[in-house]
């Protein structure tokens, strides 16, 4: 099998030129793209193995932004499952936030190490290559991590990755409380920087859509100071 694939999405040369050594030093093949175009050909052109590939991209781009790309992927049904990571100059937390929010998997921030680097492309590999997992269906939920599908009420949750990750965790028990750094470990990983608010800022989204579809029920409680916990029995 070949090394596993990385799309990388760079205007700056020496940068790219940087990304491109490290990677390749550690064994993985790369793709160096200038333009939000020529990575959106490049992503048509065959649809990647979510277990073998990572896209890499930077923000300020000259046609566009990379999280133009980011949310193209997530709406792609053959792209959905990419793992994503943003290299941005760009490090304040309301950055990162809405990075997360739209579905990015990490978030490095210029300057930044190559080696970490490296490291956190290998942990995206490492968990889009893990088992799936079928949570049984407690009351009220259905949710399978192998097709990436939930439905609440009998009706079909339109969840990001992360969304997914945090709702696969909350039901492994249901009623125990989950702190906040148990699950930025869980579905984020350890070797993620990412923030308590990453987790508080996916958990509101998340609730929200669970109350498109029963706005009277809510089944997932905050523990101030501790954490939260889903009941299945709302």
């Amino acid at each position: 099998m070949p090394p596993p694939h990385i799309l990388l999405l760079e205007d700056d040369p020496a940068i790219a030129k940087t990304v491109v050594y490290a990677l390749e030093r550690a064994g993985l093949r790369v793709t160096h793209c200038l333009l939000v175009a020529d990575a959106l050909r490049q992503l048509a052109t065959a649809p990647p193995d979510a277990q073998h590939n990572v896209l890499v991209l930077d923000i300020g781009l000259p046609d566009g932004s990379g999280l133009d790309v980011c949310r193209h992927v997530r709406a792609s049904p053959a792209l959905q499952h990419l793992p994503v990571l943003v290299l941005s100059a760009h490090g304040e937390e309301i950055d990162r936030v809405v990075g997360l929010e739209l579905g990015a998997d990490d978030y490095v921030t210029k300057p930044f190490s190559p080696r970490e680097l490296v490291a956190r492309v290998r942990g995206l590999l490492r968990r889009a290559a893990a088992p799936a997992v079928t949570t049984p269906p407690p009351t009220g939920f259905t949710l399978d991590t192998d097709s990436q599908r939930a439905t609440w009420q009998g009706q079909p949750l339109a969840l990001t990755r992360r969304e997914l990750g945090l709702l696969a965790e909350l039901l492994r028990q249901p009623g125990r409380v989950r702190s906040r750094d148990a699950l930025l470990a869980a579905v984020w990983g350890h070797d993620s920087d990412s923030a308590d608010r990453t987790v508080d800022t996916h958990i509101k989204t998340l609730r929200a859509k669970l109350q498109q579809i029963a706005p009277e029920r809510d089944p997932i409680t905050t523990h101030r100071g501790l954490g939260y916990s889903v009941s299945t029995l709302v």
